[in-house]
């Protein structure tokens, strides 16, 4: 029996496992905006936050935040000079529950080293995922282990949550390329 072919409850218990594992050890996470870091007046005392704002992001970096729950993520990407354009590497820095944390690590993972189309079109293939309120898609095979946020795709307050990072993947990468092209 495939992945694809489990029951409902088995489906729940790899979305749980592969989320909270990927969460507590998350991919491509690195405080590459130190500099940037301050107290959050929110946060306990002796705890620091990364607030990269729009104006301090770099080609290739793009920062996004969660209103609704308060999650963000600065995303940054290098690509290759060579045409086609290749991911050569992903890494983030942020805060916020372990959807937007598990799918920031697992995005890391299946875009590092795609090209920038192929790259492009498995978050085409999340967005659509995320529109599926939990009923799959016929290719979702090409997104691996983010298949798991199928049931994150059920409720509407998760969606931007497991979106978060893709967003500032999608953005960084036009910005990264637009430097290139200038």
């Amino acid at each position: 029996m495939s992945d694809f072919d489990m029951g409902e409850d088995d489906f729940e218990q790899m979305y749980q496992e592969v989320i909270l594992e990927a969460s507590k050890h998350p991919h491509g996470k690195e405080s590459f905006a130190a500099d940037l870091a301050r107290e959050d007046a929110g946060a306990k005392t002796g705890e620091m936050t990364v607030r990269a704002s729009h104006e301090y992001c770099t080609p290739g970096e793009s920062h996004q935040f969660n209103p609704t729950c308060g999650d963000e993520a600065t995303v940054h990407v290098e690509v290759s000079d060579a045409e086609p354009h290749t991911i050569e590497h992903v890494v983030w820095d942020g805060h916020g529950c372990s959807i937007s944390q598990a799918s920031l690590s697992i995005m890391v993972d299946l875009v590092e080293g795609k090209s920038v189309d192929d790259a492009m079109d498995l978050e085409q293939l999340f967005h659509r995922l995320m529109e599926s309120r939990g009923k799959g898609l016929d290719d979702e095979d090409k997104l691996e282990d983010a298949i798991v946020f199928q049931g994150a795709s059920k409720y509407p307050m998760r969606i931007k949550c497991a979106l978060l990072g893709w967003e500032g993947l999608k953005d960084a990468l036009a910005k990264a390329l637009a430097a290139k092209n200038s």
